[in-house]
């Protein structure tokens, strides 16, 4: 199905070149061979002593929190009309993503221009959905996508990876980092629609075939130098409604591990480098709150139990169900990242204004303790890592 490469191995070579960037050795060069110790007339006692190993938790405390936080913050902007994003970007936005439905021609070259001045040469991840059938954002300048079922229905795995590939050729050209899909959840309802999140966005309701095939269009991506982010953790497919369009919950987690939770077990075991974190609540583990708000869902179940070290964003936090549990978007960032997750989506009419009052809540978290301030270093270095950016030349 993986050609025998784990996708963690092609995410670690593509997604440098996708960024311009490199890793950067943190340990420092060993002598060279055969090399040995010049005599010295300095004593022991008076040789200088080695600097300091650097470490990006160093690195980070140069930082301000305001800086830090705006590294995990996704900012939404519209196809036809990026640029005015760039000031946010020039502020330190960590990623954005694309919306609209018929990208423009220009697009490639306002994207490159959006890069051209982020702020401390770290670029931001630029996302879209690219899922296929009626989820896709740019298919007049990458090509056309079925969806997910007619793909299980009429392709073979080898045919989803190829087809994965040629489209995320085309995006990676665009300018386009970050994909979000493929979906791994399980289903064969109608949809999608305000009841039903998925339809056939699901690549099927049997779990090996949306795991085979869900991890196909993901190596796809991958070869093109695009990340996969596979979604919709712990699985949307038997949600009681979409969390869109307000509150939802899914079986409890006992039943969960007989079906939904298996293609994400499965993605992380072959080292899928992002997840997204759906707005359902799970019985007995979540309570009230949605599992992208929840301690426990992922930094018990998804970080601890699966043992997911990847890059955790949130599923949009504008939906109805985030506001039906009582959190307007920069409190619900907040306690995402707190949670456990990296990375936070919203839309908005004003992302300017929503982007702010998420970093500045973010801020104020750490000042007062609520967050710990190695949770919001750890989140960032989650960020620079899936970017390929060393903190430690």
């Amino acid at each position: 199905m993986l050609r025998g490469l784990r996708l963690a191995a092609v995410a670690a070579s593509l997604v440098a070149a996708a960024s311009g960037c490199a890793w950067h050795d943190e340990t420092g060069g060993a002598p060279a061979a055969g090399a040995t110790a010049a005599a010295s007339p300095i004593r022991p006692s008076s040789r200088p002593s080695a600097a300091p190993a650097c470490t990006p938790a160093a690195v980070l405390s140069t930082w301000s929190l305001e800086r830090r936080a705006a590294q995990l913050v996704v900012a939404p902007a519209e196809e036809d009309d990026v640029l005015a994003v760039q000031p946010l970007v020039a502020a330190g936005a960590g990623g954005i993503v694309l919306f609209g439905s018929d990208a423009p021609r220009s697009l490639p070259a306002d994207l490159a221009a959006l890069r051209q001045a982020p702020a401390g040469g770290v670029p931001p991840l630029v996302m879209t959905d690219e899922e296929g059938g009626e989820v896709q954002r740019m298919a007049n300048l990458v090509g056309n996508l079925p969806w997910p079922r007619t793909m299980t229905a009429t392709m073979t795995e080898d045919q989803v990876r190829a087809l994965a590939e040629q489209v995320g050729l085309r995006m990676h050209a665009a300018g386009v980092t970050m994909d979000l899909a493929p979906v791994l959840d399980l289903s064969d309802s109608p949809g999608p629609d305000a009841a039903y999140p998925d339809g056939p966005r699901s690549f099927s309701i049997q779990a090996p075939v949306a795991t085979a095939y869900g991890l196909a269009f993901a190596h796809g991506l991958l070869e093109a130098g695009v990340i996969p982010v596979v979604k919709h953790f712990p699985g949307l497919g038997q949600a009681s409604y979409n969390t869109d369009f307000g509150p939802a919950s899914v079986p409890p987690l006992s039943v969960l591990e007989g079906g939904s939770l298996r293609p994400f077990e499965a993605a992380i075991r072959a080292g899928a480098p992002a997840l997204m974190v759906g707005n359902v609540t799970i019985p007995g583990l979540t309570g009230t709150l949605p599992a992208s708000l929840s301690a426990a869902a992922v930094t018990g179940l998804l970080r601890r139990r699966l043992g997911f070290g990847g890059l955790v964003l949130t599923d949009s936090l504008s939906a109805l169900a985030v506001q039906d549990a009582g959190y307007a978007v920069p409190q619900a960032a907040a306690l995402a990242i707190e949670a456990g997750a990296d990375m936070v989506l919203f839309d908005s009419p004003d992302p300017a204004a929503t982007v702010n009052a998420i970093i500045a809540t973010i801020t104020t978290a750490v000042i007062s303790h609520q967050m710990p301030v190695t949770r919001l270093n750890d989140a960032v270095q989650h960020v620079l890592r899936v970017k390929h950016v060393s903190l430690c030349r």
